[in-house]
Formats: structure tokens, sequence, C-alpha cells
């Protein structure tokens, strides 16, 4: 069932996900998208609206992917679609170009009514071809600014680059989010302003910071150090390249490890000092350095093998050729050897628990995938799985719930009109068939969505699965 107009949900558990609470048996009046009134169950006449009986559901923002990709694929249409139907009603693009800002500045990106909404847009990547130089990565992140980037997503700089890029963002009032230059002092990141590290690094990003053997290994990923075989100059044609090349690469990172590269990473492990981790976080939440985990994109890449991803039935969306390219990075992956996939699950391991200390320690964490890109990462789906490593990690119900809600909305500058369920504010959410302050079990258990205010049942949600597995048209 589909309604689009007016609406009255009757007789629902509306979750506060900021105070933890349940607000039981309530009435919500959605109209033009907005909430418009939440009252006593029975108290809110249904004149001249369509009504829908929740009782026994329990009403949610709808879900936020914070780190996706799927503008520029071959058919985004389907995989924003997919996404909605997996309850996310909003996600941020974490890569961008001066033709996507130029078709969202003149209202021409073409987005479905039936998938999230776009909460944030950047520029092209900064990698060497555009942010060689200090004096490169000023232009071009002026040059962003002024077409309306959103912010500026770091890919592969130096350390100074990085340094001196902040500075500059911050006298533009541009955030910047995105990866860790190899040898980089996290903490100084931090203080310069990066407003949101990706993926936990990634690499030895963050865990040489929480490791004894810090200078050594700082010291030695700095001098290994590999930049993308690329000119450091642009060039007409320059941004395709490099989309080219990245596509290779993003399948799966890890493949491109070397032996000095995998020993970095046990050293980290082996080193760990659960004090210096309760620091850096400590250093993250002074200067409100938010992490996006991407958990679900970490395990892909470091435990590649494990049937979970590669046997998974919600591959049914992706394109076989897709699958083919998936499979071409797991033999990379298996070439490798067992001492590399030992210490990557060690990594795994480690990296959980420091998601679970910078929860415990108050750093604001995100909800994000990596899907439209990454191999064996299904868009919608992977944010579920997302959720489920949070709570393998250690974070509870309420947390996972907020980091994919509330939070978002901070991050963004919503929260007047998202990010809880209150009068005013936009009508985006997800209906659950269990509480989900009890287990993140329940955020899975979609009984029905609200996007804009138009509602659509668990059976409309399956139908939109069902015709999406069957093109198959998930290209990356």
């Amino acid at each position: 069932m589909r309604i689009t107009g007016p609406l009255l949900l009757r007789g629902g558990t509306v979750v506060d996900v900021l105070s933890g609470g349940l607000r039981p048996e309530v009435d919500l009046l959605l109209r033009g998208g907005v909430i418009e009134r939440i009252a006593p169950a029975g108290s809110v006449s249904d004149s001249g609206v369509e009504v829908v009986d929740v009782r026994g559901r329990y009403v949610v923002p709808g879900y936020v992917d914070a780190h996706a990709h799927p503008l520029g694929l071959h058919d985004a249409a389907a995989a924003l679609q997919l996404m909605g139907a997996f309850g996310i009603t909003g996600f941020r693009q974490m890569s961008g170009s001066a033709p996507l800002l130029a078709a969202r500045a003149r209202s021409e990106l073409g987005l479905p009514d039936d998938g999230p909404a776009l909460l944030a847009l950047p520029g092209d990547l900064l990698m060497p071809m555009n942010a060689g130089t200090l004096e490169a990565a000023v232009a071009t992140i002026r040059q962003q600014k002024e077409a309306g980037a959103d912010f500026v997503k770091v890919v592969a700089v130096t350390p100074d680059v990085l340094l001196g890029l902040l500075d500059e963002a911050a006298a533009l009032g541009i955030p910047v989010a995105g990866h860790l230059p190899n040898g980089i002092d996290v903490r100084e990141a931090s203080r310069h302003g990066m407003r949101c590290i990706e993926h936990l690094g990634p690499g030895v990003g963050i865990t040489a910071a929480t490791a004894d053997a810090e200078p050594s290994i700082r010291a030695e990923a700095a001098a290994g150090a590999r930049s993308l075989k690329v000119p450091a100059f642009s060039f007409p044609g320059a941004a395709r390249l490099m989309g080219l090349l990245l596509k290779k690469i993003v399948i799966n990172p890890v493949t491109m490890n070397t032996p000095r590269d995998v020993d970095l990473l046990a050293r980290a492990d082996d080193t760990f000092d659960e004090a210096k981790a309760r620091a850096v976080a400590a250093e993250f939440v002074r200067n409100e350095t938010w992490q996006c985990p991407t958990l679900i994109r970490v395990r892909t890449q470091e435990l590649a093998d494990d049937p979970r991803h590669t046997a998974d039935p919600e591959l049914r969306y992706i394109a076989e050729a897709t699958i083919r390219s998936w499979k071409r990075a797991n033999a990379k992956y298996a070439g490798q050897g067992e001492r590399a996939h030992a210490t990557y699950r060690r990594t795994y391991d480690l990296q959980l628990r420091l998601t679970r200390i910078f929860d415990e320690e108050g750093v604001k964490l995100l909800t994000g995938t990596d899907s439209c890109g990454a191999g064996w990462v299904v868009p919608g789906h992977s944010l579920h799985q997302e959720f489920d490593e949070l709570a393998a990690a250690g974070l509870s119900p309420l947390s996972v719930l907020r980091a994919a809600t509330a939070n978002a909305a901070e991050f963004f500058g919503t929260s007047a009109s998202q990010g809880s369920v209150d009068e005013g504010k936009d009508a985006d959410l997800v209906l659950l068939e269990a509480d989900p302050l009890t287990s993140v079990d329940a955020l899975h258990r979609i009984a029905g969505t609200v996007r804009g205010g138009r509602y659509r049942d668990a059976a409309e949600l399956d139908a939109v699965k069902s015709r999406i597995a069957g093109t198959r048209a998930i290209t990356a």
C-alpha cells in the first residue's frame, strides 16, 4: 500500500531517540511532508485523511547513510530506490564533481521521490592532480566553495597539505572530511579542524596514535607512503581518468597493501594502549571531530573472503559484471596469504574495540557504508549490516539508533527539521515491528516507511526490492 496525501498514523509508539524514552499509544498527523501533530491515540480527527493503524508499531526517524556513492552510477535511481526500501531517508554523497554540483544548482539531479534525500555533496575528491601542493589544494577548495560544495572530501594528500588546507577551509567556512594521510598525527589533524574522519583512518591513520610504538609506526608509514601514479597537476579529462583508476582500487584497498603495510598494522595491533586510545577520543571530543567508521566497509575489505559477504543473498540486486569485478579483487586478496589475513582479522577486532571506546568517551559517530563502489557492500542492506557491526562493537541499541538519526541531523545542521519524531519536523519515518531500544535487530524489522509524508507498507517495500533484484541494476 502507498499513500501520498494527508495521513494519520493511529496508535503507534514514538521512540524518543534523544532521551531513550517511549511515548506509547499516540496518533501522528502528517500533512505536506511534515509531522503536523502528535497526540494521544484517538484524539485526532480522521476527517479528510487516510488512516493507517500502527498499533504495536514503533515510530523512529528515517535512517541516514552518511557515507555512500550512488550519484554517478549508471542507474543511480535504482540504488537510491533500494536504499529507500531499506528505510534510508537521507544520505551524504561522498564523491562529487563540478557537473554534479552544477546539476544540483539547476535542480536537475533527478533524484527519485521514493529514495533518500541528498544531505551533502562535495566537489571532486582531493588527490595529487588537484591537491599535489598546498597552493593547488587551496585553489581547488576555493573553486569548490564557489561552486556550492557542502564539504571538501580528502582522499590522497600529504600531511602538510592536509593541515594547510584545513586552515584554509576553516577560513572559508567549509568543512573537510575524508582520509588521513600516512604518517600524520591524527590529533594534529583534529586540532586543525578535521570535521569527520572516514573508515577509522583508514589503515594506521588512527591506530598508530593508539599504539605504544606510535613514533616508529608513523615514521615508517610516512617514509613508505605510496602516492597514486598520476600527475600532480590537472588537465582536461583528469577527473574521468581518476574515476576509472579509483574504481578498481576502491573495491578493496587492502589488496594494494605491501608486506610493510601489513607489518605496520600488526605492530599497531600488538602495541595498542587503551589509555592512549581514550586520550585520542578526548581530543576528538574537544575539537568536535566526528567519526564515520563504516565498519561494514572495513569488514568487507579486511575479511573479504568471509562467506557472510561473498554468499550474501542480498547480492541479488548487484549486476553480474560487478560481482565478477569483486571476485577478481578477492583473488588478489587471497594472494596476500594467511599472515596478512590473520593481521587483518586482528586489526578489525581492534577497530571494533576503538569504536566502542569512542562511543564510551562521547565521540560523535555516524552510520555509513561506502556503498556503490566498495566490494560486497550492497546499497540499503549494508546500512543494516552496519547497525549489526556497531552492536558487535559494543554500542547499545539506542546509541546505534542515534548514530543513524539524531547524530546525523546534528552533523548536517538540520536538527530543527530532522533527526527525531516531533511536531513540525519532516515526515521521514520508519515504522518498526519491535522495540529498537531492546535490540538492534528491531531496526531491520520494517513494517513501513514514510518519506516526505508518503507512506509505503512492507509489501510495497518488498515489491521495490523484487523489481530491482529482477533487473540486477546496481552496477557498483
